[in-house]
């Protein structure tokens, strides 16, 4: 009996050792790979001090993921009084991802090589209440035609990333809840797998706009940040020690939904008084149309509508006063964010975002300064995304890459090979 108690012991200490390797060899990989991802070329010392490993497990990572052909030479730079040192990259035809934005007016899907450089882009018009079904077979179509354009085998495009708008709830199953599409309980991620063959990842679009400009735009090298989306819904992406919040359930983020105005206008969302009721495209619109009678332009996309608002006619006093308020509406909003996050700096994304902030940024910091707590205000940048209204969808992509990272890349060599047709 001692024997085999024994012997069933070694048994997990052999397992156990084998786990404990195994994950340190994807830590390894991972702090290489991800600093190298993210500066785009480092030389060999360079890496040694991001990753804080020593110079012989360093050349050991390189050397075995060099020989997978997921890293490649780069050239060299001169070096203080040495030889010149060699520079790597991640070689960027390694594998491909795909983001896709899921709005509410269209999908936008975009194919990246690992180098984040657009390969190919679709997109697709939705009509108002798409069926979920009809949906997911436009997104998956979308998908097929990113891979068909850019010319790349299937089985290199590592993963697919989904931004949609909505709460998304990460269970053994992931659902989403959204209230502008009316959804409730939607089982999107088994929908999308039963149409779509490569690893899929599904997240809230205000979460991957905010990966995006974290890793590319405006909130590069801050810890803590709040990427904002204005657009036809609201929502915005919390970073607390360079880490995504989410919340207990997923769904932290909802800016759109916190309560401007007790008792205020109506929200689709069944409440009323929400931000987004004020500062989203149809609140915009309807606001307009409410002292005129008329939309602002007759017969065209929300897009260009709210874009004749904001860049209105000087004689157009109604467009003015909308305008106007709306500052005031997205001014008091961002004090809210300064008021409960203390972030480093506030970005305003999103197409409606965008629109307001490159023509009214001044006007919105002001605004803002009339609403937030002095100290933390004073000590906060508001700023305007970079990455233009194609974010979600390339912060979706980053979903597969981050995953890819966080791994190490463990298997995916594997997976590439058995995915080839």
């Amino acid at each position: 009996m001692a024997e085999m108690m024994s012997g069933g012991k070694t048994g997990r200490d052999s397992m156990a050792k084998v786990s404990t390797v195994r994950d340190l060899r994807r830590r390894n990989r991972s702090a290489l790979l991800r600093p190298l991802f993210l500066e785009g070329r480092l030389t060999r010392p360079e890496l040694t001090g991001a990753s804080g490993l020593s110079q012989a497990t360093v050349s050991n990572v390189i050397g075995e993921l060099q020989n997978e052909g997921l890293i490649v030479d780069a050239g060299t730079v001169d070096s203080d009084g040495g030889r010149p040192r060699q520079v790597l990259r991640i070689d960027a035809d390694y594998g491909y991802v795909v983001g896709v934005d899921v709005g509410e007016t269209r999908i936008r899907t975009e194919l990246f090589d690992l180098s984040m450089e657009q390969r190919a882009a679709a997109d697709h018009p939705l009509a108002h209440a798409t069926a979920v079904e009809e949906l997911a077979d436009t997104v998956a179509a979308t998908v097929r035609s990113v891979i068909d354009e850019a010319g790349v085998p299937p089985g290199h495009v590592l993963g697919v990333g989904v931004g949609v708008p909505g709460l998304v709830e990460h269970d053994d199953e992931v659902l989403v809840h959204g209230h502008a599409p009316g959804w409730q309980s939607v089982p999107l991620e088994t929908l999308l797998r039963e149409r779509i063959d490569q690893p899929l990842l599904i997240e809230n679009g205000a979460k991957t706009l905010g990966q995006a400009e974290m890793w590319f735009g405006a909130g590069r090298g801050r810890s803590a940040a709040v990427i904002a989306l204005l657009g036809t819904g609201v929502g915005a992406c919390v970073v607390t020690g360079g880490s995504i919040y989410r919340g207990s359930t997923s769904s932290a983020g909802e800016w759109g939904h916190t309560v401007l105005q007790v008792g205020g206008r109506p929200c689709r969302c069944g409440g009323s008084g929400c931000l987004e009721a004020y500062v989203g495209a149809d609140a915009l619109l309807a606001r307009y149309t409410g002292l005129t009678g008329r939309p602002p332009l007759e017969g065209v996309a929300p897009e260009a509508a709210v874009a004749q608002l904001v860049v209105h006619d000087p004689d157009d006093e109604a467009a003015a006063a909308v305008l106007a308020e709306t500052v005031e509406y997205v001014g008091a909003g961002v004090a809210n964010l300064v008021n409960l996050f203390n972030p480093e700096i506030i970005v305003l994304g999103g197409w409606v975002g965008l629109l307001l902030g490159r023509s009214h940024l001044p006007a919105i910091r002001d605004a803002a300064a009339r609403y937030a707590l002095r100290q933390p205000f004073e000590r906060t940048d508001i700023t305007v995304a970079q990455l233009g209204v194609d974010a979600v969808a390339m912060g979706a992509a980053t979903l597969p890459v981050d995953e890819l990272l966080a791994t190490g890349a463990v298997g995916a060599t594997q997976q590439r090979a058995a995915l080839r047709p």
